[in-house]
This record gives structure tokens, C-alpha cells and sequence, in this order.
């Protein structure tokens, strides 16, 4: 029998803003268009190793009408991330589909990353894409919760 240990998890993990709030209309703004995140200093955060990119999100959709969402996790050394290089991906996937008679699903789509391997700064891009036309929204953002640090956050 294992014991498990009861801590606050809170003071081993940082939470970063990864992308803007976003807004698509199925057919217009926003659908299949890349949202590109914000970038994350990895040395400001103590190195993090390990991190869950999530993508909270609100739908209404038409009855079987679906949201699909892909990720991409570039690194890279230059703070600008002019030298992006694609790190993990999501294939571009159904999240939600629209209920009978239509309605407002809500979510989240997670990325979990093993940062090991990543150059110092870090970024979450994604594509949302409305399957239907001109009727259905979605509004989402994006988060990183980054543990595994080499030092704790402050």
C-alpha cells in the first residue's frame, strides 16, 4: 500500500496566459484562422519540464455541427521566437458537436508537453474550425500550466 502525500499543489506549478481571448463565426472571422499565442519564458518560470496546454471554450452549434481545434507548441531560443521550430502538435480534431435541436456546448482541449527537450521560450498556437456556416460561434483562450520546474515559482 503507497501513501499519497496531501500538498498544495498550487505552490508547485505556474499558470501562464497563453493565447488571447478569441472569438470565430462559422464561414467569417475567426474560423479556420490560427490563433497565435503568447510567447513564455521558460527561465522566468524556473525551467518548467512539463506542461498542459488547455483551450477553454464556448460553442453554439446547430444540431450535429461540430468544433474541431489543432495545437501547435513551437520553442525556441530567440525571445521573439523568430526561430519557431513546430515542438508538439494536436491533430486538428472534433471537440464538440452540437446537440439535437442545437445549443451552446462548452469544453476545454488539452495538449500535455513534455518540456524536457524545449529551447527556453515557448508558445501555444491553435485553429479553431466551425464545420457549419454563417450560424454557429465559438469564443475560446487559452492557458499553460507549467510544473516540473527546476525551481519552484515564486
Amino acid at each position: 500500500m503507497s501513501t499519497v502525500e496531501i500538498e498544495n499543489i498550487g505552490s508547485k506549478i505556474s499558470v501562464a496566459r497563453a493565447a488571447a481571448n478569441t472569438a470565430a463565426t462559422a464561414g467569417g472571422s475567426g474560423d479556420n484562422t490560427a490563433v497565435t499565442g503568447v510567447i513564455i519564458d521558460r527561465a522566468a518560470l524556473g525551467w518548467p519540464q512539463s506542461a498542459v496546454f488547455a483551450v477553454p471554450f464556448t460553442t453554439t452549434l446547430g444540431a450535429t455541427n461540430t468544433l474541431s481545434v489543432a495545437m501547435t507548441v513551437q520553442d525556441g531560443d530567440n525571445s521573439g521566437l523568430s526561430d519557431a521550430g513546430t515542438f508538439a502538435t494536436r491533430a486538428n480534431g472534433v471537440v464538440a458537436t452540437g446537440p439535437g435541436g442545437g445549443g451552446t456546448v462548452t469544453g476545454v482541449v488539452e495538449l500535455d508537453v513534455n518540456l524536457s527537450g524545449a529551447k527556453r521560450y515557448v508558445r501555444l498556437n491553435f485553429t479553431p474550425d466551425l464545420s457549419a456556416a454563417n450560424t454557429d460561434t465559438a469564443a475560446l483562450s487559452a492557458v499553460a500550466v507549467l510544473g516540473g520546474a527546476t525551481r519552484l515559482p515564486a
